[in-house]
């Protein structure tokens, strides 16, 4: 049995808990089930829906050392041999109590601090910069693009058509969208230049209705939330626009060209990496600048360039394969 300890919410959204959710799919398919240990009752629907079973702590997502009771009595309880965590809200303090009772492995892209656990995964495109080997001479370290925790569905994808010019537009920002990016980058498009203009709304999107009165005025605006094939529209789009995280990778496997922007500290590195190496153009942090009108600039140029969406395409599914849940499902199963 693979258990695994996070949360989502309006606050930290749902990118935590869907690359915990890739995991859990992969190890179904290798034979082993996955139990979800949450802090509260937010992830119950979804968890529901996905055909996993959980937990629910009673904790609060926020304060995590103060779970820590009912959490060691849980591992000791259900004979908790290794526990998968996956939390920004993490302490020293908190993995190192967790780590003397069970084998932790985290999944980390901030590198905050010197993690007590015994398996670190990195994935993140700038892992090379962390200095994880001589950091941690210790412990089982598994790095890299390899690693990228993405469904099945972004497994062998295959290499992207690229047409002369763009038809279908996919505008993604996440499980939220705080600085309201995707209304502002409605306004700054010029909407009759294609025939088709995907929105992709978040489970905790705040203006979804407001976008849906907007699909209204334009017959080639459509609106959705929370969708379940998220592939299906990458897949369909000749360019997107995204948010930074894990929907970045996602569009590396099926090598939709995008333009990325961020709105959280933890998006920074990973947005900026992609644009230093010429893989996804970044056009700015929403919260401190116009990324709209950059993001609508930057449209135009590849409007038109092929060559410049071909090169690009080629070059994202180059870096990733779609097959790194699998690799970690494998890592937490040895020795079950």
């Amino acid at each position: 049995m693979l258990y695994i300890r996070t949360d989502m919410n309006e606050t930290i959204a749902t990118g935590h808990m869907m690359r915990c959710l890739s995991i859990a799919d992969a190890a179904k398919k290798q034979g082993q089930e996955t139990v979800f240990l949450v802090a509260d009752a937010q992830a119950q629907e979804l968890l529901k829906k996905r055909g996993y079973a959980y937990r629910i702590l009673g904790s609060d997502w926020n304060d995590m050392e103060a779970e820590l009771p009912i959490l060691l009595e849980t591992v000791k309880k259900l004979q908790i041999k290794k526990l998968l965590i996956d939390s920004y809200r993490v302490t020293p303090a908190y993995l190192d109590q967790l780590s003397a009772a069970v084998k932790t492995y985290y999944i980390d892209d901030l590198n905050a601090f010197l993690y007590p656990v015994h398996g670190l995964i990195c994935y993140a495109n700038y892992w090379k910069s962390c200095g994880y080997p001589a950091r941690y001479p210790k412990t089982e370290l598994y790095l890299g693009l390899k690693y990228v925790p993405l469904r099945e569905a972004f497994a062998g994808c295959e290499k992207k058509t690229i047409r002369p010019k763009v038809k279908n537009l996919l505008l993604m920002s996440g499980g939220s969208d705080p600085c309201d990016m995707t209304l502002k980058i409605l306004g700054r498009l010029h909407k009759a230049a294609y025939e088709e203009i995907h929105v992709i709304c978040g489970r905790y999107h705040t203006r979804y209705h407001d976008l849906c009165k907007m699909s209204l005025r334009y017959p080639n605006l459509h609106i959705h939330k929370a969708v379940d094939d998220i592939e299906t529209y990458m897949e369909r789009a000749d360019l997107a626009v995204s948010a930074g995280g894990t929907t970045l990778y996602e569009l590396c496997a099926v090598g939709t060209p995008a333009i990325s922007y961020s709105f959280a500290d933890n998006q920074l590195e990973n947005v900026r990496t992609f644009d230093k190496e010429g893989i996804i153009a970044y056009a700015g942090d929403a919260r401190k600048q116009d990324a709209a009108f950059h993001i609508a600039a930057m449209l135009e140029r590849y409007h038109t360039d092929a060559a410049l969406r071909r090169e690009r395409s080629e070059r994202m599914q180059d870096l990733v394969d779609g097959t790194g849940a699998g690799r970690i499902a494998e890592v937490l199963a040895e020795g079950i």
